[in-house]
């Protein structure tokens, strides 16, 4: 699979597709050996701890006591403390590897076409990022998060006159793929979070070279089609656990339902909610690698200078071949 190429929407979305056919079996081996067992602690850390916030949250007033809720936390803050800080860890271990995993994959493949990738080869791309990751993700917060927030916000209060609901359809995949392309541009070249940050802005709208059409639309439809796709099949998964607890707290009579959300969390039918819950969220994380697979070829999309890099290689190879 050739990666540095210019592609139309359709390909956008066949071509991520075709990769998983072809590197699906190696790009999983890797991102579940590097991420699996944290994920699987992060989701352990979700049943046990947020099994008791819901039932306290839907059962601690119940009887009367207003302050029930508040309580709890106040005789447990210590543990909560504790709770918080450590899944605060983990989840930012867990963003880091998740979220530049794709990006360093699909940077040793572009660059060596191996096929067998391994997981010693990754990890030491994640040792030499570490610091570039940090720093992009203060830049985020800094910049993409006060704007992703004001247009959200705009685009909320436009909601009462339609607009916004397009507004906002609109806008969520044009910063996706900025956040996007400013990540595998940082991670593939030398340049500072700025200047691939202006990159991101600069290459949603335009290719360098301004005789081409813009690649405007494409890149949105190719990011938004890709979202719809995820969310729907997470969505489909995330079904299953709601319906559990549908059945089991609706068939009670209407004013025991309070007691009987605060009954269900505690219970084995609660346990089971949550193991489901948990494995749709693991789905969920397995299947966004489909989001950011799509985005690395937005970004190779919109690299014309090795597009033609890669050209003269292959016309040098055919060369030499001939010879």
């Amino acid at each position: 699979m050739q990666f540095y190429q210019q592609r139309d929407f359709g390909q956008l979305i066949s071509d991520t597709f075709n990769f998983f056919k072809t590197y699906g079996k190696n790009y999983f081996k890797n991102y579940l050996a590097l991420n699996g067992t944290l994920l699987l602690i992060l989701v352990v850390l979700y049943i046990v701890g947020y099994k008791n916030i819901f039932a306290q949250l839907f059962a601690g007033n119940v009887s009367g006591q207003s302050y029930y809720f508040e309580q709890y936390f106040q005789e447990n803050a210590a543990m909560m403390v504790v709770f918080g800080l450590v899944f605060l860890l983990l989840g930012l271990i867990s963003i880091f590897l998740i979220y530049t995993f794709p990006v360093l994959y699909l940077k040793r493949l572009s660059e060596t076409g191996d096929k067998n990738i391994t997981n010693a080869q990754l990890l030491g791309d994640f040792k030499k990022n570490i610091w570039k990751f940090i720093k992009f993700v203060l830049g985020m917060f800094l910049i993409m998060l006060p704007l992703t927030a004001i247009l959200m916000t705009i685009s909320f209060f436009l909601m009462f006159i339609i607009i916004g609901f397009f507004l906002l359809i609109l806008i969520f995949p044009v910063l996706a793929n900025v956040v996007n392309l400013t990540l595998f541009h940082y991670f593939n070249t030398e340049n500072g979070f700025f200047a691939a940050l202006s990159y991101g802005f600069r290459s949603q709208f335009s290719y360098s070279n301004s005789r081409l059409k813009s690649p405007f639309w494409k890149y949105w439809a190719s990011s938004l089609v890709m979202y719809l796709i995820v969310q729907t099949i997470s969505s489909v998964i995330l079904f299953v656990p709601m319906i559990l607890m549908m059945v089991s707290v609706f068939t009670v009579p209407t004013q025991n339902q309070p007691a009987a959300f605060g009954n269900f969390f505690n219970s084995t039918m609660g346990i089971i909610f949550f193991i489901f819950y948990a494995i749709s969220i693991l789905c969920t994380f397995v299947l966004m690698n489909a989001n950011y697979i799509n985005a690395g070829f937005i970004y190779y999309d919109s690299r014309l200078d090795l597009h033609q890099n890669k050209d003269f290689t292959e016309i040098e190879s055919i060369g030499a071949n001939e010879n």
